[in-house]
C-alpha cells in the first residue's frame, strides 16, 4: 500500500503520504465512503518492531485501540498476548483464538455482569489474568468465589499522554495508590495468586514525555523488589511474593504530524530495561501497546460534498464526521489530512492533480449538527472541490472504535487489506440497523400484551 517505500520496505512510522493514492480511491469507488482502511501487513510489521525491540518482554497488545476480528488474529498470530479492558474485549479475543494462558483482563470498575462473564471464562480457561485496580474489586471477585491468577494494577502517580483525558498514572481513578500498593499486594496474596503487579502513565506519549514514562517504570521495579523481600500482611508476617512479570503499560506515541519524528523505539525499550532494573529473579517485564500496533496502518476516506467559501473561512464539507471519527472533537486530536483527488468539480481522474493545485487554508467539516464537527480547522490543503477524496491519515487506534450512531448516522463500513487482497470486514450500518434494538424490544413487549391479553396473565 506504499507508495514511496519499496516492496518489503518496514518503515519506522508511515505517513498519510505513504498510501497509494490509486488504491484508496479504487477502495472508495468500490465500498464507498465514509470508509475506514486497514493494513494487515501493517499491524504485522509494528507487532515485529515491538518483538525485535522488547526481545525479552511479555508484549501484550491493548485491544480497546482496534477490536476487529482480524486485526486480533494478526495479532495472535505475531505472537502478541491480548490486554482487555471489558467483558466484550475478552469474548472478542476469545472468538480471534486467544487462549486463556494470553488473555489479560484489566478492568476499571467492573460492571457485575462483567466480572460475572469473566469468572465464569476463568472456570474453562483458569491461565486467565485478571487485573484489580481497587481493594473493593478483589472483594467482588471473591464473593464470586474467584481465587486464581491476579495482577494488582498501582497508581504511581505519574501520568503522561497526548491529552489530559487520556493520562491515567495520575488519575485517582486508576489503580491503588502507590503507596498503599505493597501492603494491597500481599493481602491479596493471602486470597489469590498474585501474578504480578502493573501500571500505565497513559496514552500516547510523545518523545518529550518519556522522562515520566521512565520515572513510572523506575517506581515499578522498586515496587517489585519491595514485594519480593519479606514483608507484612493483614494477617502479619508475609513471605516474599512470587511474582511472574511487572506490567508497565504501554503509551508508545505514533507521530500524527507530518513533521513530528518518529518514536525511537529501541531507545525506549533500552531506557525501559534500565530503569526498571534490577527485576528480582524470574520476574519478566511485560508492556501492552494498542496504538503503537494499528495507528498508522489505519486510513479514514470521505468524500468532499460541500465548498462554502465565507469572509472568515473556506469551508469544505464532507461526508465523515465525529461520529465516524471522534478524536479531533473529544481531544482536539490532529490527524493529517490528504487530498486524492477526483472532484467533479475538477473534472475527475483526468483533471489537474491535487498537487497541481494551490495550497488553501480550509475548515473540513462533517455532517454532525455540531460546532465541534471538524476534522480540521485553518489547515492548508490542494484546493478541495466537490468530490474530491480526501484520506485521514493514522486513523487505524480509536477511529473505528469509537464511532457512534449520533444524529442516527450508521457506522461506516471497513475494508482490510491483506497481502493486497481487499475485504469488507465490518459492512456499512444502514438506516434499518439504527432502529434493530428498538424493534426488537417493540417485539417482545407486543409478544407479552398478546400473551396478557389470551391468559388473563404475563406467563
Amino acid at each position: 500500500m506504499s507508495e514511496t517505500e519499496p516492496v518489503g520496505e518496514n518503515p519506522v512510522a508511515r505517513r498519510v503520504s505513504d498510501w497509494n493514492a490509486d488504491r484508496l480511491a479504487d477502495l472508495a469507488a468500490e465500498y464507498g465512503t465514509p470508509l475506514y482502511v486497514q493494513d494487515i501487513d501493517r499491524v504485522r510489521e509494528n507487532c515485529e518492531r515491538l518483538r525485535d525491540a522488547f526481545p525479552d518482554a511479555d508484549v501484550r497488545y491493548a485491544v480497546k485501540a482496534h477490536t476487529g476480528r482480524v486485526v486480533l488474529e494478526a495479532v495472535r498470530e505475531a505472537g502478541l498476548d491480548a490486554e482487555c479492558a471489558s467483558a466484550g474485549e475478552v469474548d472478542r479475543a476469545l472468538a480471534a483464538g486467544f487462549g486463556g494462558d494470553r488473555l489479560h483482563y484489566t478492568a476499571v470498575n467492573p460492571p457485575a455482569r462483567d466480572l460475572d462473564y469473566v469468572v465464569g471464562v476463568a472456570e474453562a480457561e483458569p491461565d486467565l489474568t485478571v487485573t484489580v485496580g481497587a481493594v473493593d474489586t478483589l472483594d467482588r471477585l471473591a464473593e464470586r468465589g474467584y481465587d486464581g491468577r491476579v495482577c494488582v494494577r498501582v497508581n504511581p502517580g505519574v501520568g503522561a499522554g497526548h491529552h489530559e483525558k487520556v493520562r491515567t498514572g495520575g488519575a485517582a481513578k486508576f489503580g491503588v495508590p502507590y503507596d498503599r500498593a505493597a501492603e494491597a499486594t500481599r493481602n491479596a496474596a493471602e486470597r489469590f495468586d498474585v501474578v504480578g503487579i502493573h501500571a500505565h502513565a497513559g496514552s500516547g506519549i510523545d518523545p518529550d514525555q518519556l522522562d515520566s514514562h521512565r520515572e513510572l517504570v523506575a517506581r515499578m521495579g522498586e515496587l517489585a523488589r519491595e514485594l519480593a523481600a519479606p514483608g507484612e500482611s493483614a494477617a502479619g508476617d508475609a513471605a516474599p511474593l512470587d511474582l511472574e512479570y511487572v506490567d508497565v503499560g504501554g503509551g508508545f506515541g505514533v507521530p500524527y504530524r507530518e513533521d513530528a519524528p518518529a518514536l525511537d523505539l529501541p531507545a525506549v525499550a533500552e531506557a525501559t530495561r534500565e530503569a526498571v532494573a534490577p527485576l528480582p529473579a524470574g520476574v519478566d517485564l511485560a508492556i501492552e501497546p494498542g496504538r503503537y500496533v494499528v495507528a498508522d496502518a489505519g486510513v479514514l476516506l470521505a468524500r468532499v460534498n460541500t465548498v462554502k467559501p465565507t469572509p472568515d473561512e473556506r469551508v469544505v464539507g464532507v461526508d465523515a464526521g465525529m461520529t465516524d471519527l471522534l478524536r479531533p472533537a473529544m481531544y482536539d486530536a490532529y490527524h493529517p489530512i490528504r487530498n486524492l483527488g477526483g472532484g467533479r468539480e475538477s473534472g475527475g481522474r483526468d483533471a489537474p492533480t491535487p498537487g497541481d493545485r494551490s495550497a488553501t487554508p480550509v475548515t473540513v467539516a462533517g455532517p454532525i449538527c455540531e460546532t465541534g464537527d471538524t476534522l480540521c480547522m485553518d489547515r492548508a490543503l490542494a484546493d478541495p472541490a466537490r468530490g474530491d477524496l480526501l484520506a485521514v491519515g493514522i486513523a487505524g487506534a480509536y477511529g473505528y472504535e469509537m464511532a457512534n450512531q449520533y444524529n442516527s448516522r450508521p457506522r461506516p463500513a471497513e475494508v482490510a487489506v491483506d497481502d493486497g487482497t481487499a475485504a469488507v470486514v465490518r459492512r456499512r450500518e444502514t438506516l434499518g440497523d439504527l432502529t434493530t434494538v428498538e424493534r426488537d424490544a417493540n417485539r417482545n413487549r407486543t409478544d407479552r400484551t398478546d400473551r396478557t391479553d389470551r391468559t388473563g396473565t404475563d406467563r
